[in-house]
């Protein structure tokens, strides 16, 4: 059992890149490049040495109502539903090189985004009307090039920088766009216990997020906290593995205002909160690797000046 939480560790640890499939309503909509439950448990802690590959899904579905409008690229829109589907790949490696008894790992997540918008839309002579715009591409990637770990025994946590790249198409007339077209630098704090013995875990990911200027819409959004914690059981499944069963509950708050030209709705600071089940599988040794895989589902419960919906997401991953 010992060897297979080890493996777990390797094969999910590309939390610490991750990237956005929130892009769906843009972080002018009231969301950034973080997506809740992203980083959340054990897995998502520092591999050990050696190259790893993932596959992440995430899907959300969302909505506000008519009073509630938000500005979308270049236009104000209400009465917003949304629909994403990210799928997302990607790559680590560990070194065994590090300072202060820490070692020194790097990686990168390449997205490709679908996402449906509708909403309604009010022109300049006060016309409104309801418009749905899709897109679909790669999103914006996310590089991780600082991230030092360290193990204590059932302990482990970490320091890490994400940096999310504009790499994905953005056109300011549209509801629905794959990039958000600008920078977000994300300094990340980890820590995670999980007992060998017994499979009790408790791990947390605090972070915030620092966004430079969207030059296309002259909009500056405001920096966000964010922290995510799990609570979770692992248990040997008959000789067939591990399964692991608990809760993963999120917080998220934007905690400077909007501001910039773009800014026609004010300082719009965004809020959400909410909690959900997580179900982990970790397959016995296949031809010497392990496949590891998990689902959870992210209702939002409390929320302000963003859509209401679920996230969902399923994780692959698989070490050399």
């Amino acid at each position: 059992m010992k060897k297979l939480f080890v493996f777990v560790i390797v094969v999910f640890a590309f939390g610490v890149f991750l990237v956005q499939p929130s892009s769906v309503y843009a972080a002018e909509g009231g969301i950034g490049h973080y997506v809740p439950g992203a980083l959340a448990d054990f897995g998502d802690m520092a591999p050990p040495s050696g190259l790893a590959l993932m596959n992440w899904y995430n899907y959300y579905n969302g909505s506000a109502g008519v009073s509630a409008q938000f500005p979308e690229g270049g236009l104000v829109a209400a009465n917003l539903r949304a629909t994403s589907n990210a799928e997302m790949v990607g790559a680590a490696y560990t070194s065994q090189y590090g300072i202060l008894g820490g070692k020194f790992a790097t990686g990168l997540i390449i997205p490709y985004i679908w996402m449906n918008v509708t909403g309604s839309i009010t022109g300049p002579r006060g016309n409104t009307f309801t418009r749905t715009d899709s897109a679909n591409g790669m999103g914006d990637m996310v590089l991780m090039p600082f991230w030092l770990n360290w193990t204590c025994g059932d302990f482990k946590w970490a320091v890490l920088l994400d940096v999310y790249a504009p790499t994905g198409a953005y056109n300011t007339r549209q509801l629905a766009n794959v990039g958000l077209n600008y920078w977000t630098f994300e300094p990340v704090v980890q820590f995670s216990y999980i007992s060998k013995k017994i499979g009790l875990e408790i791990s947390t990911t605090a972070g915030f997020d620092f966004n430079t200027e969207n030059d296309a819409t002259n909009y500056q959004s405001g920096d966000v906290f964010h922290i995510d914690a799990t609570v979770a059981e692992h248990l040997p499944l008959f000789g067939c593995g591990i399964i692991g069963l608990g809760a993963n509950a999120f917080y998220w708050d934007q905690f400077t205002a909007d501001s910039g030209s773009g800014a026609k709705l004010g300082p719009f600071e965004t809020e959400m909160a909410g909690v959900g089940p997580v179900l982990s599988y970790i397959s016995p040794l296949i031809c010497g690797h392990t496949i590891v895989a998990e689902v959870k589902w992210l209702p939002q419960m409390d929320t302000a000046k963003t859509l209401k919906g679920d996230y969902v997401w399923f994780k692959l991953g698989l070490a050399f």
